[in-house]
């Protein structure tokens, strides 16, 4: 805790600077990492030179966290937020979906910034199993407007009864599920295990999908929110829908593969235990 303290201290362009280094570290280090990285590069037809910045990228994605969680607030813009607007000004609920790509804490802390008074936000996450992490994590992520759910039953409980009110939540649907709580599904041309939470919370409660990702822009000038309806509905199909999702994913990716974790392990087994 006292570390992060320090280091939320620096500026942005510093600490990602340090990430960018770490990010290179680890890369040259592990050989599963880097393996397992442009391996999914491949799976995704891109070359080394279209995909090679997100190495860095991972490693800034850990950098920055002292700063956003415990420092002054960074500079950032929104692309799309009138899509935000309009839903509620309808009263509707939102799912926001966001893939493993640019900063995921950015998008959902500014959220609550700017919209969080008129509906407040609900972010599923995993809890870390190391008690002082998860003890950190959670007393990082609360503040005004912005709540989170954890990957558990009573998580899923929350994020339902939170759409039921007209509130938003947002989740990250190219995350790898627990078994019995996924379908497989293409992302990539390959099959990979994808939840189907993401589309029954929608489904459920007829609330409004978006796509959303948080760009980190170069040289600590902060991050840009983008912002994008799904453009199409949601087959009932669970399958159907997953594939649907993946879809939407891949379209997000393409606007910054630079900013995707592409070692993140997409094509997993799931693993047994429940949710």
């Amino acid at each position: 805790m006292v570390l992060f303290r320090i280091l939320s201290r620096l500026p942005l362009w510093v600490l990602h600077g340090i990430g960018w280094g770490l990010g290179w570290l680890v890369f040259a280090l592990s050989p599963t990492y880097r393996r397992r990285f442009l391996a999914n590069c491949a799976q995704a037809g891109l070359t080394w030179r279209q995909c090679r910045g997100a190495v860095g990228q991972a490693g800034q994605l850990v950098a920055e966290l002292p700063r956003l969680w415990f420092g002054r607030p960074v500079p950032v813009t929104w692309e799309g937020g009138e899509h935000v607007q309009q839903a509620l000004t309808a009263g509707r609920a939102i799912v926001f979906l966001t893939p493993h790509m640019g900063s995921f804490e950015v998008t959902a802390q500014d959220y609550a910034v700017r919209f969080g008074a008129t509906q407040p936000i609900t972010v599923l996450f995993r809890p870390s199993r190391q008690p002082a992490l998860r003890t950190l994590v959670a007393t990082a992520r609360q503040r005004p407007h912005l709540q989170t759910a954890p990957t558990t039953l009573a998580g899923v409980k929350q994020l339902i009864k939170a759409l039921r009110q007209g509130q938003s939540v947002g989740l990250l649907p190219d995350q790898v599920p627990p078994q019995g709580l996924g379908v497989w599904a293409p992302f990539y041309g390959r099959e990979a295990y994808t939840m189907t939470l993401s589309a029954r919370l929608a489904q459920q409660t007829g609330a409004v999908v978006l796509l959303a990702w948080g760009e980190r822009l170069p040289r600590g000038r902060g991050y840009t929110v983008h912002v994008q309806p799904l453009g199409t509905s949601l087959p009932s199909d669970p399958q159907a829908a997953a594939t649907v999702i993946n879809q939407a994913m891949e379209q997000v990716i393409a606007t910054c593969p630079q900013q995707y974790l592409w070692a993140y392990a997409r094509y997993k087994q799931p693993r047994e235990e429940g949710l």
